[in-house]
């Protein structure tokens, strides 16, 4: 199973799960509301974070492949 497919379900599970412990907290409405919109605030900024990181591991395996492309080859004897 490739390390993406887990980190997602890791996510959608930490996702089900968090709003099914707010919705069946024993709190108001409002209450409830409001720590629902909280989570669903840090969720997005933690997958504003993982997009981040993936996205400059991405370029500096880019960056890493075009810098051995463009390397000098040795001469042919």
């Amino acid at each position: 199973m490739s390390t993406s497919k887990v980190l997602i379900g890791f996510l959608a599970g930490a996702v089900v799960g968090g709003v099914l412990g707010i919705l069946l907290a024993p709190d108001k409405g409002t209450e409830t509301r409001r720590k629902i919109m909280e989570k669903g605030s840090d969720i997005g900024d933690s997958i504003v974070d993982l997009g981040d990181t993936i996205k400059n591991k991405f370029n500096d395996m880019v960056d890493g492949v075009k810098e051995n492309f463009n390397k000098p080859k040795g001469s042919a004897v």
